[in-house]
């Protein structure tokens, strides 16, 4: 129980920590306006594991720095810059995976919707975040 209770103090003070920043334009002009009614399409860590490593698949985080530089998905690619759009492949169709902290968190939400705003078909967004992916035992990579 004690366990259960600290990493939701950790998860809800990462939360904050997450949205201060990206609510100070700390991610670019991934300014937060209202939610839009763009679908989400989820996708399951099981299945976001499954896919690792695959060049066609593009892993997303969407986190901090501090988050980033404590791990992240193998091959994945930091998002929270304000040249984002750069970092999109050319193909609007490739499979592409955000994810930030937790459920609480709603940086990579905000960056699959707008990336599905320019015309992306393979957005996906895994809600889990890093947390999720490594309290489940997943491989991380560290900078």
């Amino acid at each position: 129980m004690k366990k259960l209770l600290s990493n939701l103090l950790i998860s809800i003070s990462l939360f904050i920590a997450v949205q201060a920043q990206v609510f100070a334009g700390a991610g670019g002009d991934l300014i937060p306006v209202k939610m839009s009614n763009i679908q989400l399409n989820p996708i399951s860590m099981r299945e976001a594991e499954s896919l690792v490593g695959n060049e066609d698949v593009y892993f997303f985080d969407v986190n901090t720095l501090e988050l980033w530089a404590e791990g992240f998905i193998p091959g994945a690619v930091y998002f929270n810059v304000k040249n984002w759009k750069e970092l999109l492949p050319k193909n609007k169709d490739a499979v592409m995976v955000f994810y930030c902290a937790n459920t609480l968190c709603t940086s990579s939400a905000m960056a699959a919707r707008e990336t599905v705003k320019l015309g992306y078909t393979g957005v996906r967004h895994m809600a889990e975040g890093i947390y999720g992916w490594r309290l489940s035992g997943r491989v991380i990579e560290k900078p």
